[in-house]
């Protein structure tokens, strides 16, 4: 039983009665699921995740005090914290992990300010450049059991993915780090004798490799950590975590190094293909700079055009 199907069966037994018998009056105006930070949110918690901050518990998320008041809220909290300890052999923790609570009773306006700085998911293109992408995430994962009200709904549908100029944007900065990286610095920094360097250089190319992917595929990418196992579960370009991890775990011995470069092209004429296969360059040719401009020159907002190509990275 992974953490949703775990946070599901909780909510069924003990949550959705405990609502419903005690909160009558209320209950119209909540909202309850499992969203938010954690890797059980997303499905990928396993035996070694689950050594800290992991429970069988959910989120029941309040509008405004002018239709949940305090009193309301904090007879929640008591409610919520009265539920079982234990359940399906997993304990509820007693101390609130670290970065406060991720769990229980939360005013979804806080919930949405502490993601993504305003209280409904509304974005400016301004903010849509700068909120980390894995708060994004952390807003749309997850499974909602319930939305009488449909705010948090709403918040999710607003916040699905990027508006297409901020997802070309994103595109162009990200194919230009690839080229700059991959391409261009990581054979001229071992000519100079720094290998060290040119690993950082390959780390640069993966890095970008990725959001590349995730951009291609219009899906978030997720805290670091998990980039590779939600990347091999993507449409489109999946095949090209194993070429990255292997360009991220060799090192730049000269016969490696000749390999390397050859995957780092490999991974770039992939990227292309999907590129051409989107209709997103106009570009013919292998340089993924000439092809990292072709993207930017298709966002339509002027000044969001003209903006530094590196703008949103």
């Amino acid at each position: 039983m992974n953490g949703l199907e775990l946070s599901r069966a909780f909510f069924a037994q003990y949550g959705e009665p405990m609502l419903h018998q005690q909160f009558a009056d209320a209950l119209p105006h909540l909202a309850a699921g499992l969203l938010g930070s954690g890797s059980e949110c997303f499905g990928w918690d396993d035996e070694v995740s689950r050594d800290h901050d992991f429970e069988p518990g959910f989120c029941i998320f309040l509008p405004g005090e002018d239709l949940v008041d305090r009193r309301t809220a904090f007879q929640l909290e008591r409610a919520y914290a009265k539920l079982p300890k234990e359940f399906e052999g997993f304990r509820r923790p007693m101390l609130l992990p670290v970065g406060g609570a991720r769990r229980g009773v939360l005013r979804l306006a806080e919930f949405l300010e502490e993601k993504t700085g305003t209280p409904d998911g509304a974005l400016t293109i301004a903010q849509w450049l700068t909120v980390p992408e894995q708060a994004l995430a952390e807003c749309v994962n997850g499974e909602v059991y319930f939305d009488n009200l449909g705010l948090l709904t709403a918040a999710r549908e607003k916040l699905a993915y990027f508006p297409e100029d901020v997802r070309l944007k994103r595109l162009a900065g990200q194919l230009l780090l690839m080229a700059q990286s991959g391409q261009y610095n990581y054979a001229r920094i071992l000519r100079h004798g720094e290998p060290a360097a040119a690993q950082m250089a390959v780390c640069e190319f993966a890095k970008a490799a990725m959001a590349v992917v995730f951009l291609l595929n219009r899906r978030y990418q997720p805290y670091y950590k998990w980039g590779f196992r939600a990347m091999r579960a993507l449409p489109a370009l999946s095949a090209l975590a194993e070429p990255l991890a292997l360009l991220l775990t060799t090192d730049n011995a000269p016969a490696r190094a000749v390999a390397k470069q050859d995957s780092i092209e490999a991974v770039a004429a992939a990227v292309i293909d999907e590129l051409i296969a989107q209709d997103l360059t106009r570009a013919v040719c292998g340089d993924l700079e000439k092809h990292a401009y072709s993207v930017n020159d298709r966002v339509a907002d002027a000044q969001l055009r003209n903006a530094h190509i590196l703008a949103a990275v």
